[in-house]
Parts: structure tokens; sequence; C-alpha cells
């Protein structure tokens, strides 16, 4: 009886091997560079506001090869024509990854924008267990390579012009509504500084002079951070913070199909962990924005279940006011 079991048994074990096989060779050829845009619309803007595009890009942990990513997002800067971007992070994923995103992002040097970093722009990717990640969210630690992060940053701040939002606030007028920016850096290594938001916010409508405007439209408050800790989460939403834009989950990366994201890589509910959902804090609540991101690093190409995705979300004018 036993010797009839084996081929069997052989066999089984031999198709499992074959779609495993099979899934991580998608995983890897062919999902990991099946960019996507996700579309969503908020009606946050004050009534009779004209709508206001803006493009999120997320971990695309850019390395100079990567030819297709860059080309794919440099297109969306005509095929998108967004008012505003936001990146949320871990643009970098190699010590030339630099050379890779101004490939990607010189389309928008006409574009206003903002940023916030992730880890990954200050410390190269290391060869990592991925298994590790079902243990709980990742610790730095090791040798790794020191990127240049005051290079990206005169890049992006200098050279395209966006706002450095890395535990500083900034404001802007797009087509007419009036925007407060705030954010932090990268949660996930603790670098954020959450309670300087207050003091910050306060300083920032007594300069821009806003307040005094009574007959302007009232601000949106937009939030940036990389990782969406729920300390921040909660800090944002406590000071008013209306939209926050996030990254650094990869959505899972490695996903069930239909399924919430396995893990997070933070402190955030797995169902949570991609896409647009409501945060609530304290009696109050924002809008969260999950990007799954673009990109994944050097020493795990692969996603499956979740492609890579930029984000268009179209803010529009509502009547309904959200707190």
């Amino acid at each position: 009886m036993t010797s009839r079991r084996t081929p069997a048994i052989a066999a089984a074990a031999g198709a499992v091997a074959a779609v495993g096989l099979g899934a991580l060779a998608w995983g890897v050829f062919v999902e990991r560079n099946r960019f996507t845009v996700r579309h969503e619309v908020l009606p946050i803007l004050a009534p009779e506001a004209r709508p206001i595009t803006v493009l999120h890009l997320s971990d695309l942990h850019m390395a100079p090869w990567q030819a297709r990513k860059q080309s794919w997002i440099a297109e969306l800067a005509s095929t998108v024509e967004p008012d505003f971007v936001v990146t949320t992070g871990d643009l970098l994923g190699h010590e030339r990854g630099l050379e890779g995103v101004r490939a990607a992002l010189d389309a928008f040097r006409d574009v206003p924008g903002a940023f916030v970093h992730g880890s990954n722009d200050v410390h190269g990717p290391q060869a990592k267990n991925p298994l590790a990640y079902f243990g709980g969210p990742s610790r730095g630690g090791g040798a790794s390579v020191e990127l240049d992060t005051d290079a990206l940053e005169s890049y992006l701040a200098g050279e395209l012009g966006w706002f450095d939002l890395n535990n500083r606030v900034r404001a802007i007028e797009l087509r007419g509504s009036r925007i407060e920016l705030v954010g932090v850096d990268d949660a996930h290594r603790e670098w954020d500084r959450v309670d300087l938001l207050p003091g910050q916010l306060e300083e920032l409508r007594e300069s821009v002079g806003w307040g005094e405007d009574r007959h302007g439209p009232e601000p949106v408050v937009i939030g940036l951070t990389h990782a969406p800790y729920r300390r921040v989460l909660d800090a944002f939403t406590t000071n008013g913070v209306e939209l926050i834009f996030a990254g650094h989950t990869h959505g899972g990366q490695v996903r069930i199909p239909g399924r919430p994201a396995l893990v997070t890589n933070c402190d955030i509910p797995r169902a949570q962990a991609q896409g647009l959902s409501r945060w609530h804090h304290a009696r109050r609540s924002s809008w969260l924005e999950v990007s799954a991101g673009l990109g994944t690093s050097i020493w795990a190409p692969v996603r499956f279940a979740c492609p890579p995705e930029a984000v268009v979300v179209t803010l529009t004018a509502g009547d309904i006011g959200y707190a």
C-alpha cells in the first residue's frame, strides 16, 4: 500500500512545486513591472472650488538600470497632467538611485510638489530574509551604504522646487484653493517630530495671512508621512489634517488574492495597508491614502497580487464637512 501511495505523493509535491515556481516567476518577471494607476476622488474642497489633481508617488526604490519604471513614471506628467505631486519616501534604492529618480521626475519640473523621506533615502538596501517581516516591523541595524540624501534634497527642493516637509509645514494656493501642508520624517526609524506640529501650524497661519481674509475659502490641510504609524496618523487627525498620504507598506507586496495584506511593516491595521480609508481618532477622522508603491528592494524583487501603483487623487468641491 505504501509503495502505491509514493508516486501519487511525489506527483502532488511536484505539482505544488511547479505552481510555486510559476507564481514566483510571475511575481519577479511580470507583476513587479505591471505598473498601474489607481484613481480616487475626494470631495473635500470648498463649495464651487475647481478640481485639483494630485499625483501620489511612493517607494520607487529606484536603481539606475530600471529604465522601464523611469519612463513609465515620466509619462504620467503628460497622461495625468497633475496640479500637484506628493512623494512619500523611499525614492532611492541604490547608491546611484538618484540617476533613475532624475530620469523619472524631470518631466515634472513645471509642477509644484512636496516630499518626505523614508529610511531608504538615507541608508542603502540590505540583503535580508524576507520571511523576517512576518515576525513584525523591520528594524535598522548592520552595515549599509550611506546614500547621498543631500543630493536628493537638492534635486527635489532646489531643482524641482518641491516643498521639503520632513518635520515641516508649508502653504500653497492651488487653482484658487488654499492648502496647508504638514509632514514628518520617517516614523519607521522614529525620526518623526509630531510634537512640533501644533506650534508650526500656528506660526504658519499667522504668517500666511489667510485668517485675516474672511472672503477666501477655508484652507484644506494635507499631511505626508512615509510610514503610517498610528501615532503619526493620530497626531495628524488631532491637528485637523483632512487627507493623509503615506507609503512604506508596499501594500503587503506579496498577498493572497482578495485578502488584506499579510504584513504592513508598521502598526497600521492590515486592512488599511493599501488604498483609501478613514482614520478615526479622538472623535475626529481623516482620509488616509496609502500607496502600494512602485518599487521593491533590489534584494526582494517580487510582487504577487499587489502590482506597483501610482495614485491619482482628484480633490473636488463638496458641501459636506468632514470632521
